[in-house]
C-alpha cells in the first residue's frame, strides 16, 4: 500500500494505477431510502386558529382548503407563542430554550436559554436529511440568525447554509416590508429584483424562487427527494397587498369582531374543529394590572362610525394578504402536480403563533410604533384609510381582530394561553395517508414536527452530528394519528414560557399564570396560577384551581422541573423598547466614532452607530462638482422612521422622520456652490418626553457655520426590525423622506466618508470637529 487511504476505502493502492483497484464506496453521495417523500413545510406567521376558512374562519385559503380536503386538519396543535422560538423548534426539534431562543433573536439575553444562538448539540433536521440524501431549500423568513451576525461583515456560522441547507432565499429578521424587502440569497445580501411599480411583492418573489429551486432539482436530480421550508412574510405586519385582493373582502368584517367571534365559534363547532358546548372567553379576560394595557380590546359598539370603517378595512387587508400568499403557495403545489411529485410530497401547512396584538387597541398604520412604545393616533390612522396595504403604510389591525382570530381562546400571540399557542396545522401526503378531509384532535406541539417528518422519511436523528453529541429530541412522532382519529395522544407533557408568561400541559390538564407578557410587572413569585381541564374545556374558559388544588400543585412543580431541565430561567417580561435596546455582543468593540463609506452594503440596525435616545453628530465630507448635484449623502431607516442627509435644489437637507408621523422634521441650508464641504448635523439631548421619546435641539452645519437649527424629537428604539439599514451615497429601497425620489443615488460630486459620533451625551464643539475634518481631508 502506498500513502494514506480514506477510512473505509477497500480498494488496492499500488505504485501504478494499472495495478491498483479503485473503490468508490466512501465517496458515493448519500441516497435516501427507496420511495422516500419530498417534504414541503409552509409556515405562516401570526395566525390564530379562527382566521382561515378550513378551520372555521372567513379568510378563503383555496390552496390550504384543497390540502385539507385531501389530508388531515389538526385542531389541538400548539406552538411556543412567538416566531423565532417556534421556528427554532422546526429547525432542530428541540424546545425553544434548548435552542437558546427564549425570545425573538432581537430580544436575546446573555443566558443559556435565551442567547439567540442555536447550540451545536441541537443539530438541525436539514443537516440530518441532507446527510441522508435529500436536497434542502429554505425560502422566506429566517428569524434564526443572531442579530450580531445578520450583516454583511459577520460570520456566516449560523446562516442557513451552515445549518444544513443547500440554498436560501429570503429575508433575515423578524419582518420585512412586503413591497421593499431586505433580501438575502445564500450567504449574501441582495437588492430586490424589481420594484412594486413593476408588480413586485415579496410573496410572489418567494414563490418564484421556490419553483426555480424545485425546477433545478427536478432537472438535475429527478429521483432525489427534497426538503423545502417555505416561510412567507404573511401574516406578519406590515399587512401589504394589492387593493384588488383586499377588495375581495369588502363588507365581510363590517359586523365587527364580537359578532365574528360568535359566528366563528358556531362555524368551528359545525366543522368539528371544536367540540359542542365549547365556551367563548371574554374580550378582555385578564384582570386589570396583570397585563400591558396596549393589549386591551375596545368594544365594537364603543367605536365611532369612522373607526368601524377603519377597523373593518384593516381586517379586509389582512385577509387579502393571507389569501394572496396562499395563492402563491398554490403555484408551488401546481408545479408539484405538473411534475408528478405531489402524491409523494409530505406537506405541512401551519402557522408559528397565534394572532398578533402589535397593532394595539386602535390598530396602526406604522407597526414600528409598538416597538418604540408610542401610542397610535386615530386621526393619523383614519387619514390612511384609503391606502392601507400600500407602500405608504406599515399597517396592523387592532386587538379586537386579534381576539376574533383567536376565537374561542383567551388572549393571543406572546401569551401562554391557547390564544397564543393554538395554531392551524394541515398535513397532506397522498401516498402516506389514506384518510381524506378528516380531523385529528390529539394534543401536539411544534416539538413533534421534526420527529414526525423523520419518521415519514425513514430516518432517525443521530446520536452524534458533526462530531458533537446531540441532545435527544423531546417530541414524539404524530404519524400514529394518520390512520386513527380515536387513538389517544402519545404526548404526555409540554411546558410553555414566553416573555414572562408561564404554562404547562400534562395529560389533559393545563396550568397557566395570570401574568401578561412584556408587561414589566416582574414579581413572578407573586403570580396567581389558573388550572384548566382542557380535555373538557378547550377554550380554557373555566378556572378549576379551587376544585383541584392538588392537581395545580402537581403541575406547578412539574413546570419548575421542566424549566430546570430545559434551561428556561430567568423569566423576562420587560417592555419591548427595553428588550430590543438591551446590550448584545458586537463584532467589534463599541466606540464613540463610526466611519462609513459610499459603495458599501447597508449596515443593519443592530450593528450601526447607536443614536437611540442620545446625543449624536454626523459629519460628511463632500465635494460638489456639478451645480445640480443631488441625492442622498446619508440615510438610515425608511418612511416609517429614520433620518437622512441629502442634497436637493442645491441645498443641504437634514430630515428626521419620527415614526413616520407628519410633518417630517426638516432643517435646510441656503444654496451651495460647487466646492468641498464638511456638512454636519448635531443633535443635543435635553430631556425625555411622555412616551420616553428623546427631546432636544438640532443644528445643521455647513463647514463652520450653523445654517439651520431648532427643536427635534428622536426615537428610543429601532427604526426597523429588518432591513432599511444605514447607507452612504444612497438610500435603501424605501426612502426616509418624501423630499427625494427613488432611485436616490448621490450624483454630481463625491462623498469621501460620513462619520457618526456618539458619546456620553456631553456637548462637543462641532465647529472644532468640522475644522479638523477639513484638515484631514
Amino acid at each position: 500500500m502506498w500513502g494514506m487511504a480514506q477510512p473505509g476505502f477497500n480498494g488496492v493502492i499500488k505504485l501504478d494505477v494499472r495495478d491498483s483497484v479503485p473503490d468508490w464506496t466512501p465517496y458515493e453521495p448519500p441516497r435516501a431510502p427507496d420511495g422516500a417523500p419530498n417534504v414541503l413545510i409552509v409556515l405562516f406567521d401570526d395566525t390564530g386558529l379562527a382566521a382561515w376558512e378550513p378551520f372555521g374562519g372567513r379568510i378563503a385559503m383555496p390552496t390550504l382548503q384543497r390540502l385539507a380536503d385531501n389530508g388531515l386538519r389538526y385542531t389541538q396543535w400548539h406552538t411556543t407563542a412567538l416566531c423565532s422560538p417556534t421556528r427554532s423548534v422546526f429547525l432542530t426539534g428541540r424546545n425553544h430554550h434548548q435552542n437558546g431562543m427564549a425570545c425573538i433573536t432581537e430580544g436575546s439575553i446573555g443566558f443559556p436559554g435565551g442567547n439567540g444562538h442555536i447550540p451545536d448539540e441541537c443539530g438541525t433536521m436539514a443537516e440530518v436529511l441532507r446527510r441522508n440524501g435529500w436536497n434542502t431549500f429554505w425560502v422566506g423568513k429566517n428569524h434564526s440568525v443572531p442579530v450580531e451576525e445578520a450583516n454583511p461583515g459577520a460570520s456566516r456560522t449560523n446562516w442557513p447554509l451552515m445549518k444544513g441547507w443547500d440554498r436560501f432565499y429570503g429575508f433575515v429578521g423578524g419582518e420585512t416590508n412586503q413591497w421593499y424587502p431586505s433580501l438575502a440569497e445564500d450567504n449574501h445580501f441582495i437588492d430586490q429584483p424589481y420594484s412594486p411599480q413593476d408588480g413586485y411583492h415579496v410573496s410572489k418573489d418567494l414563490a418564484d424562487r421556490a419553483i426555480q429551486m424545485l425546477r433545478d432539482s427536478r432537472a438535475c436530480a429527478p429521483g432525489k427527494p427534497w426538503l423545502m421550508w417555505f416561510c412567507p412574510g404573511a401574516n406578519h405586519a406590515p399587512h401589504h397587498v394589492a387593493t384588488e385582493w383586499a377588495d375581495k373582502y369588502r363588507g365581510v368584517f363590517d359586523d365587527g369582531y364580537e359578532s365574528y367571534r360568535d359566528w366563528a365559534l358556531r362555524r368551528m363547532t359545525e366543522l368539528g374543529v371544536l367540540p359542542p358546548g365549547t365556551a367563548l372567553t371574554g374580550l378582555n379576560p385578564m384582570p386589570e394590572g396583570t397585563f400591558d394595557p396596549n393589549d386591551t380590546v375596545r368594544s365594537w359598539d364603543s367605536l365611532s362610525e369612522d373607526e368601524k370603517r377603519l377597523f373593518a378595512r384593516m381586517a379586509e387587508v389582512y385577509a387579502g394578504f393571507s389569501e394572496y400568499t396562499d395563492h402563491q403557495i398554490g403555484r408551488i403545489v401546481e408545479f408539484l402536480e405538473q411534475t408528478d411529485q405531489l402524491d409523494n410530497t409530505l406537506i405541512l401547512y401551519c402557522a408559528d403563533n397565534g394572532a398578533s396584538a402589535e397593532g394595539g387597541p386602535n390598530g396602526s398604520v406604522n407597526e414600528n410604533k409598538f416597538f418604540n412604545g408610542w401610542p397610535d393616533d386615530m386621526a393619523e390612522n383614519l387619514a390612511h384609510l384609503a391606502d392601507l396595504g400600500s407602500p405608504d403604510t406599515y399597517n396592523h389591525y387592532p386587538t379586537g381582530w386579534t381576539a376574533a382570530f383567536s376565537t374561542p381562546f383567551k388572549m393571543f400571540k406572546r401569551y401562554s394561553y391557547a390564544g397564543g399557542t393554538a395554531d392551524p396545522l394541515v398535513i397532506f401526503w397522498p401516498k402516506g395517508i389514506e384518510a381524506r378531509g378528516e380531523l385529528r384532535h390529539q394534543y401536539h406541539h411544534a416539538t413533534d414536527i421534526v420527529p414526525t417528518i423523520l419518521d415519514c422519511c425513514g430516518v432517525t436523528f443521530p446520536d452524534t452530528l458533526n462530531g458533537v453529541a446531540q441532545v435527544p429530541l423531546p417530541g414524539v412522532s404524530m404519524r400514529y394519528s394518520f390512520a386513527s382519529a380515536d387513538a389517544p395522544t402519545t404526548k404526555r407533557r409540554q411546558y410553555y414560557a414566553m416573555l414572562g408568561t408561564r404554562g404547562i400541559w400534562a395529560d389533559g390538564w393545563k396550568a397557566v399564570t395570570v401574568h401578561g407578557p412584556t408587561s414589566g410587572l416582574g414579581h413572578f413569585d407573586d403570580d396567581r396560577w389558573e388550572l384548566y381541564h382542557v380535555d373538557d374545556d378547550r377554550a380554557e374558559a373555566v378556572d378549576v384551581a379551587g376544585q383541584h388544588p392538588e392537581k395545580l400543585a402537581e403541575l406547578r412543580e412539574l413546570w419548575l422541573s421542566e424549566a430546570e431541565k430545559y434551561q428556561v430561567l430567568p423569566l423576562d417580561d420587560r417592555l419591548p423598547p427595553e428588550i430590543l435596546s438591551d446590550a448584545r455582543p458586537q463584532p467589534i468593540p463599541a466606540t464613540d466614532t463610526y466611519v462609513y463609506y459610499p459603495g458599501a452594503a447597508e449596515v443593519p440596525e443592530a450593528i450601526a452607530a447607536n443614536i437611540r435616545g442620545r446625543s449624536y453628530r454626523l459629519l460628511a465630507n463632500v465635494e460638489i462638482t456639478d451645480p445640480d448635484a443631488a441625492g442622498v449623502i446619508f440615510a438610515h431607516g425608511s418612511r416609517f422612521g429614520g433620518h437622512a442627509l441629502f442634497l436637493r435644489d442645491r441645498k443641504v437637507h437634514y430630515v428626521y422622520n419620527f415614526l413616520g408621523i407628519p410633518p417630517e422634521q426638516q432643517f435646510v441650508s441656503g444654496p451651495l456652490e460647487p466646492g468641498r464641504y464638511v456638512l454636519g448635523v448635531e443633535f443635543t439631548k435635553e430631556s425625555v418626553g411622555e412616551h420616553k421619546e428623546t427631546l432636544g435641539h438640532t443644528k445643521l452645519w455647513v463647514d463652520d457655520a450653523v445654517v439651520a437649527q431648532g427643536p427635534m424629537r428622536t426615537q428610543i428604539a429601532y427604526f426597523s426590525l429588518c432591513g432599511d439599514g444605514l447607507c452612504v451615497g444612497r438610500d435603501s429601497s424605501d426612502p426616509v423622506s418624501a423630499a427625494y425620489p427613488q432611485p436616490s443615488e448621490f450624483h454630481g460630486g463625491t462623498i469621501s466618508q460620513v462619520e457618526v459620533f456618539v458619546g456620553q451625551d456631553q456637548y462637543l464643539d462641532l465647529e472644532r470637529e468640522a475644522s479638523a475634518a477639513l484638515a484631514r481631508d
